[in-house]
Parts: C-alpha cells; structure tokens; sequence
C-alpha cells in the first residue's frame, strides 16, 4: 500500500495542533500507519516538522494570493486574509510555537517573504491614513499570527465557536489599529 506523503502531513498537523508533544508513535497512529513507516518518510520530529513548515509556508501563500492584498482598502484586505488563512489556522498556531523554526541560520526564508506580504498591507493601510502609525508594520503582523494562533486555540478548546474565528480576530485587531479622529 503507497503512503499519501500528503495525507500523513496533514494527519500529523492534525494531531500536533491538538498535542504539540505527541510522540511520533502517536502521528504514525494518527496517520493509520506504522512509526517504521513514518520513519521511511521522516527521519525524526525535526523532519517532520520541517516538512510541517514547508506546508505551512504553502498554504500561507496560496491564502495570501487568495486574500488579494492589493485590492482595496488595508483594512478589507487584512479582513479577507484572515478568513483565507483560517482554514490553516491550526496548523500556524502549531508552527507558531516551534521556535527552532525561527532561530538561526536554518530558518526558511519563506517566512520573510510571508512577513513581507503581510507587512506590506499594514503599510499601505498606514500611508493610506488607515491604520495608526505609532504600531509598526512588523508589530501589526506578529499581532495577526498571535490572534490566529490564539483564535485557533480557542475553537479547538470549545472556547469560541468557529463561526466567529474571523469576525473576533479582525475586530480585535482592527479595532487596536484603527487610526481614530483625536477628540
């Protein structure tokens, strides 16, 4: 029987966003195969979470490319990119706590261009009037992972409906970076 690559990565995110300390006997579960034949596909947890990286990097640009960041106001742009990146909500919230995927030299370079994406909506919103200029563009990008990986969290954890994950992430976020008229 051939093993989907795709379907234990996917299998694995699954799991890991729910346990980040499962072991990889626990994927290989998870996944409907063995751990020797997890260990064929994957070397380690390192591999597997490298490989994790690299699905999240993809579905991050297919979300960006879906939110159309160029179209319209900042604002609707970043309302458009959280609901297109929801779907992968959990997988980021899983990512966004390995930190030796952000440390050194070893770290992907996808994640800049991400960041850049990102930071560039927040740009335009601020020169556009927008958007405060006291939060950096850099800040108000860390603040979307952070609201998305805690959206995620909340609605794994029956904390908050899935229904509202878009609608609580941007007004929060939005609601902080919204330039407001001085009384």
């Amino acid at each position: 029987m051939a093993v989907d690559p795709d379907h234990v990565l996917r299998s694995a995110a699954a799991l890991l966003t729910r346990k980040s300390t499962a072991t990889m006997d626990e994927v290989a579960k998870a996944a409907g195969i063995s751990r020797a034949t997890l260990h064929r596909h994957f070397a380690g947890r390192d591999a597997l979470v490298r490989s994790l990286e690299s699905l999240g990097i993809e579905e991050c640009r297919a979300a960006l490319d879906a939110a159309r960041l160029d179209e319209g106001a900042a604002s609707e742009a970043v309302r458009r990119l959280v609901g297109a990146m929801e779907p992968a909500a959990g997988l980021l919230a899983f990512l966004y706590t390995e930190n030796q995927l952000f440390e050194g030299e070893e770290q992907n370079a996808g994640w800049s261009l991400i960041d850049d994406r990102i930071s560039a909506v927040f740009r335009r919103g601020q020169l556009a009037g927008e958007f405060r200029i006291d939060l950096t563009p850099a800040w108000l990008t860390e603040a979307l992972y952070g609201l998305m990986a805690s959206g995620a969290w909340m609605v794994h954890s029956g904390k908050g409906a899935p229904k509202d994950f878009q609608h609580m992430i941007v007004e929060l976020l939005l609601g902080g970076a919204l330039r407001r008229e001085e009384s």
